[in-house]
Formats: structure tokens, sequence, C-alpha cells
């Protein structure tokens, strides 16, 4: 059963840098995402490691919170059919080498660190990271 959800994405600072956010936006649209909202924001290393709390006793947090708080970052929120999953599929796998063709992370990461995009990993966290960001 379909349903239409909420998700939340980041283009991170390599794709910004690379100046990728109009062509990952369209990328989205094209797949059948709506953009909700969106705005290029600059987090703090702290705003990062609250944002990847997750993730705190994994060897690669440190290198995450300074790499995600190292320039601007573009936060959206997705809305569409099964959207948490839908832009998983969309994103592809971590690791740009192994991601399948004609994902975001295929088409612009450059590494495992520097793979362009996060997006929500589940409902709870779509919402927890939704908030987190548009507080309203």
């Amino acid at each position: 059963m379909s349903k239409i959800e909420q998700t939340l994405s980041i283009i991170k600072p390599d794709a910004v840098e690379r100046n990728l956010v109009q062509e990952i936006k369209n990328f989205l649209e094209k797949n059948n995402l709506i953009i909700k909202e969106s705005k290029k924001i600059h987090i703090t290393k702290d705003e990062a490691s609250e944002f990847y709390k997750v993730h705190q006793s994994k060897s690669f947090f440190n290198d995450l919170c300074s790499y995600l708080s190292s320039g601007p970052i573009v936060v959206m929120i997705l809305e569409g059919e099964n959207a948490i999953f839908s832009y998983r599929k969309l994103m592809g796998a971590t690791n740009p080498k192994e991601a399948e063709n004609n994902t975001i992370r295929k088409l612009y990461g450059i590494s495992i660190d520097k793979n362009s995009v996060h997006g929500s990993d589940s409902k709870d966290n779509a919402k927890k990271e939704i908030n987190f960001f548009f507080k309203s």
C-alpha cells in the first residue's frame, strides 16, 4: 500500500561546492519527489554532532561531523509516495563505487565520505531530522 510521506534530504558540502544543487533538485523532481521546503545553511560542528548523534559510537563519527559542518549544505523536506524508501533508492549505496547506475551517489558522489547526499532511513528518523532543521 502506498502512502504520501515526507523525508529529509541534505545536499552535502561536496555537492554544494561543485554547484550540483539544481541538478540534484531536478533529478528528485523528475523522480516524483516534491520539494516542500528547501534552505541553504551552514551548521556548526556541534550541530552536526547533535544531528548525527545516532552514530556517536562509530569510528567515522568525528570525521562525519567535521565534514557536514565544513561548508554550506542544502536541507530539504521531500514529499511523495513512499518518499523515505523512494529517496533512499534514488540516493544509492553509501559508497558511490557500489551504488547502482543512475543514482545520485553514482552520478555525483566522490567517495564513501563525500557521497553528496543524506536521506532519512526510517519514519521516526525522518520526523526527527525534519524537526531538527525545520522547527515549526
